[in-house]
């Protein structure tokens, strides 16, 4: 099977290097139609030089003028492109237009005479000096679009080439036609000069020609070498011309003017060649290819060849039995000499080639061996032609054992497909974008396990170059974080990131209306106790227990996670269709996780229990996983807030009791700055004679709609928004306002205000603020009762008891209020100067019926009287109760069998009457030590002291 992939793999490998080499196909209609009107107007003018012209009028019409006109379309399409382009090739593009302008002018002159003049041409005319400047533009034009060479030896070898190539031309055009020429025009001297000169031109210009081709700029190659052929074409016709035997014959019209008139419409479309290719590669968006260096062995051969055409030329002299003459013998003895100091040049300079070749590779050969990295080149066909050693230290298997096999071979078969796809893409790209790409795989070691192994790819030749390193650890490293930020770190369960994401599949691969995914969500009731009794190490181990007990009670399809404390997660998937009987089973799955975690734990050398309060929501249609996890969430708060231990159902009810309280926080906070709270006031009875001692203030909410909300309705809401401090010290201020204006009225009663311990401990709270109230109030600090309820077994009691000091030095008195209701009450009993004792109303509601409360209630009553410490029944609504709690020996109550929370006007008559009747049933009990005297306000008890902390 990896034998057959591999196979497969190096025919698509060497196909696809196929396509890569072959050269891209342009051209279309817009490249075809110049090429067409060039190739027709050169071969129809051809035809009618062949046939004459059809008159001799015409053909000396057309030899003349009809040149004339070829050569001045190049001037203007040369002059055209000029003006359009700019670089160095636009002084160039403008002296061939002015080597083909005096072309134009010399056939025009010729014309005037044969034509319109209808007489022969002078041997010497004005035509035969614009041939004559053809030459030198050109010539000029060809020097700027040659490749400059780089350093002074290298203008000397163009100077020794230039001259090997014209000193052999003219050796071999003087032996065939030039000697002759100048032998046979011996009448006028001028008449020489300009017979040769033309000539010499030639042969300069065909120099300049054939050296341009071996150093050609690669900017406008197209149009270089368009232009290269209209001169070449030029120069030949007009060596044809200065032959003897078809000068004396020539007359206008004839076949050679085809010759002529086909390299000046050449020179006309040269230019426009490359501005064509470039539009059709940047329409294809394809990058110009790299020249091959094809004309590399023929640039070495040209000093060869210069040497064996000048031979040739001296051979034919002796062939023919003429002398050679000095002129000859000069020049050849010249490309000699030129022949002899190009090849010194050639060969220091391959001395110099080759050591610097010699050094960079043994700096390549170095890299490679001494790079961590594996090196390998692959042919075509997919076979590792090259492997660098580094191989042994990371694949394990030697170079010598993995050249000549096939890479498909080694890759594993799982990424084979993939890799082939990123390498047929790659090869496909253009080089220019993208010159290299990044792939990864697992390779094959020699011990046979599997490696990652990460490759830069790069073209090479027909073939691939490999650049690979291994990865393996760092796709491990990898792995592991990324397994990491998906799970829990304590019990490796999925966290709440993943367990959302699988919430998410698992909804969207559900039909639309099949409900058959459910959100578990759990939380451990009694787990802090443990970590507070037993240890957080404890805790921790407790944790994981937890963890697999859940995952052993689901099955492998399910989730489970754990969200961070003591919460988790489960999302069951699968179940009837019926949702009555999909209930019962997801409701027997929670009881069967509720019951398993709530199994005893072995952590910490210790038995510990917890409980589990369980909230299940069922995926409806339409639900998203944000919705369903807060409606198991809401579940599961529902559950702990009922009694814990339980499982609970979302039901629609939840969301808009969540919706109301949300509601109903939001206007609470525009209520403390509207002015929608009053306060209202609850007198505090002596239980033998009736007396209003003390009263306690009270806070209620009537809101703009005129519900009148009491503290049980938004006090716990209060808790949970940042505005609960704000409300304790509206609370305060209010109270101790209204106590200082009863004060001053001549009303000395106590005011009582309720606040809890997290807010007189609060940092963010200005220090000293209820010392700065009643300062700033003026009311006396034995005036004002501070009841500190809720004391969380968070807070420091160090600081709360260093608190509670500092007021009672001050004068103010404290009470602990709700006692009995929290296990922390007798810590608070024993820690905190306390004054004054509120008995809960739990213990007051059942004193009558419940033998239990009644003798727990008379416990707590003896504790407090023995310590000296005055006692209020808080909740007192019932005459029995009241007697029954003076029986027991409480001194004070508040409540409904007394009055109310009482509005201003209605206190104010409440206690200009003072007092209230007292259920009497039975004599009164003795006042014990310490009880409020009649119609005085609360005070301190010095007499026993509160025990030492």
């Amino acid at each position: 099977m990896d034998a057959e992939a591999s196979r497969r793999a190096g025919s698509e490998v060497s196909a696809q290097g196929a396509v890569l080499a072959r050269p891209p196909a342009l051209g279309g209609r817009g490249g075809l139609l110049p090429q067409l009107v060039v190739a027709l107007l050169c071969g129809g003018y051809a035809v009618g030089s062949a046939v004459g012209w059809g008159t001799p009028a015409v053909a000396g019409f057309m030899g003349d003028f009809g040149l004339s006109a070829a050569a001045l379309c190049s001037c203007v399409s040369c002059l055209w492109y000029a003006r359009r382009v700019s670089g160095p090739s636009r002084p160039a593009w403008m002296l061939f237009a002015t080597s083909s302008f005096m072309v134009s002018l010399g056939n025009g002159v010729w014309g005037w005479y044969e034509v319109v003049l209808r007489r022969p041409v002078p041997l010497t005319s004005a035509a035969d000096f614009c041939f004559l400047l053809f030459a030198p533009p050109a010539i000029v034009g060809l020097l700027v679009l040659a490749k400059r060479p780089c350093t002074r030896l290298g203008w000397v070898c163009l100077a020794l080439d230039s001259w090997l190539i014209a000193g052999s031309l003219i050796t071999l055009s003087w032996s065939l036609a030039l000697a002759r020429t100048a032998e046979g025009d011996s009448g006028s001297s001028l008449r020489t000069a300009l017979a040769l000169a033309y000539p010499m031109l030639d042969i300069v210009l065909v120099s300049m020609v054939i050296a341009l081709h071996f150093r050609r700029a690669s900017v406008n190659r197209a149009a270089v070498n368009t232009a290269l052929a209209a001169l070449a074409l030029t120069v030949l016709c007009d060596a044809l011309f200065t032959a003897p035997g078809l000068r004396d014959n020539y007359h206008s019209g004839q076949i050679l003017d085809a010759g002529w008139f086909a390299g000046s419409m050449l020179l006309a479309y040269a230019p426009w060649v490359s501005a064509r290719e470039d539009a059709a590669l940047a329409r294809r968006q394809i990058p110009r290819a790299p020249a091959r260096r094809v004309t590399g062995s023929l640039t070495a051969l040209t000093p060869y060849i210069a040497a064996a055409v000048c031979t040739l030329g001296i051979l034919l002299n002796v062939l023919h039995g003429r002398h050679i003459d000095r002129f000859v013998l000069f020049t050849a003895c010249m490309v000699v000499l030129a022949l002899v100091v190009r090849q010194g040049i050639m060969l220091i300079d391959n001395v110099s080639l080759t050591q610097e070749l010699a050094q960079k590779e043994n700096h390549f050969r170095s890299l490679v061996q001494g790079s961590s990295d594996v090196i390998m080149i692959a042919s075509p066909t997919g076979v590792l032609r090259y492997v660098s050693p580094a191989s042994k230290g990371v694949y394990g298997r030697g170079a010598d054992e993995l050249v000549g096999t096939e890479l498909a071979g080694l890759v594993h078969p799982d990424d084979l497909g993939h890799l082939l796809c990123e390498l047929r893409r790659f090869l496909a790209a253009s080089p220019a974008d993208e010159p290299a790409t990044r792939t990864e795989c697992r390779i094959r070691s020699g011990a046979g396990s599997w490696l990652n192994v990460e490759s830069t790819v790069n073209r090479y030749q027909d073939g691939l170059i490999f650049n690979s390193r291994d990865v393996t650890e760092r796709v491990r490293l990898q792995a592991q974080l990324q397994h990491n930020a998906s799970h829990d770190s304590l019990t490796d369960l999925p966290n709440r990131a993943l367990f959302t994401e699988r919430v998410r599949q698992a909804l969207s691969g559900r039909r639309s209306g099949d409900g058959i995914a459910a959100a578990l969500f759990i939380d451990l009731d009694g787990f802090k106790a443990v970590n507070d009794s037993v240890g957080h190490q404890a805790g921790d181990e407790l944790l994981v227990c937890a963890a697999r007990r859940l995952q052993d009670a689901v099955r492998a399809v399910d989730t489970v996670a754990r969200f961070g404390g003591d919460e988790f997660a489960a999302l069951i998937c699968g179940g009837s269709d019926d949702r009555y009987v999909r209930e019962l089973q997801i409701r027997e799955v929670a009881e069967r996780l509720r019951c398993a975690l709530s199994e005893p734990y072995r952590v910490g050398g210790a038995e510990v229990r917890v409980a589990a309060s369980i909230g299940i929501a069922f995926a409806d249609s339409g639900i998203s996983p944000t919705e369903l996890m807060r409606n198991a969430d809401l579940a599961m708060y529902r559950a702990k807030s009922t009694g814990k231990g339980r499982v609970e159902m979302y039901v629609p009810q939840l969301q808009a009791d969540v919706a109301r309280r949300a509601e109903l926080a939001t206007r609470l906070r525009a209520a403390l700055h509207e002015g929608e709270f009053t306060l209202l006031h609850q007198p505090v009875v002596d239980l033998v004679t009736g007396e209003i001692t003390a009263v306690e203030a009270q806070a209620r909410w009537r809101s703009a709609q005129g519900i009148l909300f009491t503290p049980a309705e938004f006090l716990r809401m209060a808790e949970d928004t940042d505005r609960t401090a704000e409300l304790s010290r509206w609370l305060v201020e209010e109270a101790v306002e209204q106590a200082a204006r009863r004060y001053r009225n001549g009303l000395d009663m106590p005011i009582a205000v309720r606040m809890s311990a997290k807010r007189l401990l609060d940092r963010g709270a200005p220090a000293h603020s209820i010392e700065a109230i009643i300062t700033s109030r003026g009311l006396p600090p034995e005036a004002l009762v501070l009841e500190v309820s809720e004391s969380d077994p968070r807070d420091s009691m160090e600081e709360l008891e260093r608190r509670l000091v500092g007021l009672k030095r001050l004068g103010v008195r404290i009470a602990l209020d709700c006692f009995g209701a929290g296990s922390g009450s007798m810590t608070a009993l024993r820690r905190l100067p306390v004054d004054i004792v509120k008995i809960d109303r739990s213990f007051v509601e059942g004193v009558v019926e419940s033998a239990r409360l009644h003798k727990l209630t008379a416990g707590m009553l003896r504790i407090c009287t023995e310590l000296g410490l005055v006692t209020v029944a808080d909740g007192v609504d019932l005459p029995e109760q009241a007697i029954a709690l003076r029986a027991l020996g409480c001194t004070h109550a508040q409540g409904a069998v007394f009055a109310g929370p009482l509005e201003e006007g209605r206190l104010n008559r409440s206690l200009s009457r003072g007092e209230y009747p007292v259920p009497h049933t039975a004599p009164p009990a003795p006042v014990p030590a310490g009880a409020l005297p009649v119609r005085r306000p609360f005070r301190p008890n010095n007499e026993t002291s509160v025990p030492p902390a």
